[in-house]
């Protein structure tokens, strides 16, 4: 029997309407603790803008994931939402635990970073930390591989990638928040299909979060998702991609093919970040330094606007999210 639909579009309600609320109290507390993007170089806007993305979609997520647990302990939802929710979160209770203090520790470096710019080390090292954390509560990729010591660098190295690809779209109104959302509604699809409740339950999570949030940032933006929000949706990305089975045993011909889903999925922001960090890389300069030969920037000097340039890349993403439909 499949997973209680109103479950699923709980979450993805919950979270939305959680972010959407909490969104201007963090935007006004934003405003008063001077945590803002003041107007500089390669930027468009004129005034100072609210860091308040990324702590709005945290609180949506947290709100909904505590009431949520709070409903099936109370056996509050439909009866076999609360039997296989129970089940699953009693088995994966130390990986949901590693999965979300990541989540927490992604937005309190990208807020220190957006306080006070952090050098690249010292950012590169709290990324590692939060990667072997995940890895070590057993989410990780093994690629067919049975060996520990692979499984653990894979992983870490796909999460820094993923998470610093997101960071590096967070380059125009909606950009990384479109891109994350639609990356969250593949993977959900996915693990909806393959009866992954739970999984599929967490990207809904993520992608009502960042439907709630695009309303504030696109296509003119009140606030920004900061460092905060692009890494903690990088992030996210990186997990939920880890997360769902896409190897059946019972079709090994075609799953082979279907495990280079997020791949896919994810491929507008990595190859982005292949193409910026090979460009500056053959330009002799620092590749954590941003400039503007970003696939959104491209588009704009073809003749696009910023929201068309956006609306183009997310299209796609979608594009890229349906071929894996293929299998």
């Amino acid at each position: 029997m499949s997973f209680p639909a109103n479950a699923y579009l709980l979450s993805f309600l919950g979270a939305l309407l959680a972010t959407a609320a909490s969104l201007p109290l963090w935007r006004a507390w934003c405003e008063r603790t001077g945590l803002v993007d003041d107007p500089g170089q390669r930027k468009i806007h004129h005034t100072p803008i609210p860091l308040a993305g990324g702590l709005a979609v945290f609180t949506g997520l947290a709100l909904v994931v505590l009431g949520g647990a709070a409903a099936v302990g109370l056996e509050l939802l439909n009866p076999e939402a609360v039997a296989k929710l129970s089940y699953g979160l009693g088995r994966r209770a130390p990986q949901l635990a590693a999965i979300f203090g990541g989540a927490l520790g992604m937005v309190a470096l990208g807020a220190w970073d957006d306080r006070y710019e952090l050098k690249p080390a010292v950012k590169f090292a709290g990324q590692c930390a939060i990667a072997l954390l995940v890895a070590a509560s057993g989410v990780r990729v093994t690629l067919f591989v049975p060996n520990v010591a692979f499984s653990y660098a894979v992983t870490v190295l796909w999460i820094l990638t993923v998470t610093n690809a997101l960071n590096f779209n967070d380059n125009m109104n909606g950009l990384c928040g479109g891109l994350g959302a639609i990356a969250a509604g593949w993977i959900a699809y996915h693990a909806a299909t393959q009866g992954q409740y739970l999984v599929a339950s967490l990207a809904l999570l993520v992608v009502g979060a960042l439907v709630g949030f695009l309303p504030f940032n696109f296509p003119r933006a009140s606030v920004f998702l900061g460092d905060s929000g692009s890494h903690l949706v990088g992030y996210l990305l990186a997990v939920l991609a880890i997360l769902p089975h896409f190897y059946s045993a019972t079709q090994p011909e075609l799953s082979r093919f279907a495990v280079l889903n997020p791949l896919l999925i994810l491929a507008v922001p990595l190859l982005d970040l292949a193409g910026v960090v090979g460009a500056r890389t053959r330009a002799g300069k620092p590749f954590w330094i941003g400039d503007t030969n970003h696939f959104s920037h491209r588009l704009v000097r073809a003749g696009l606007s910023k929201p068309q340039a956006v609306l183009a890349l997310w299209f796609v993403a979608l594009a890229g999210g349906a071929v894996t439909l293929i299998w």
